[in-house]
């Protein structure tokens, strides 16, 4: 059993950074595949970005050269690093652990709103 608790979330102008977390309870953080996910008003949620048990990562096209997937197995947490942030960013984003091999993710987060004014 993991419990995923996002933070970091918020308000920012476009061109802006902002760094999403997420903190997982249980001791067996280290062996999931970790997965960012976003869901703008009206539309479907959508994989953003995910980093397996080994670090190997994977992006979204439309993220890629401006989020960083990370995670710190000492402390039990994933972040999301996200620079030149664009209106269409937002969302709110979810993290999720599960396996990426089949995109069958088992536990997630309640969420964190990002907003990119233009």
């Amino acid at each position: 059993q993991v419990h995923l608790v996002e933070s970091g979330g918020g308000l920012v102008q476009a061109g802006g950074s902002l760094r999403l977390s997420c903190a997982a309870s249980g001791r067996t953080f280290s062996s999931y595949d970790m997965g960012w996910f976003r869901q703008a008003p009206g539309k479907a949620r959508e994989f953003v970005a995910g980093i397996r048990s080994s670090s190997w990562t994977a992006y979204a096209d439309s993220v890629k050269g401006r989020f960083t997937i990370s995670r710190d197995n000492a402390k039990n947490t994933l972040y999301l690093q996200m620079n030149s942030l664009r209106p269409e960013d937002t969302a709110v984003y979810f993290c999720a652990a599960g396996d990426m091999r089949i995109g069958k993710y088992d536990y997630w987060g309640q969420g964190t709103q990002v907003t990119v004014s233009s």
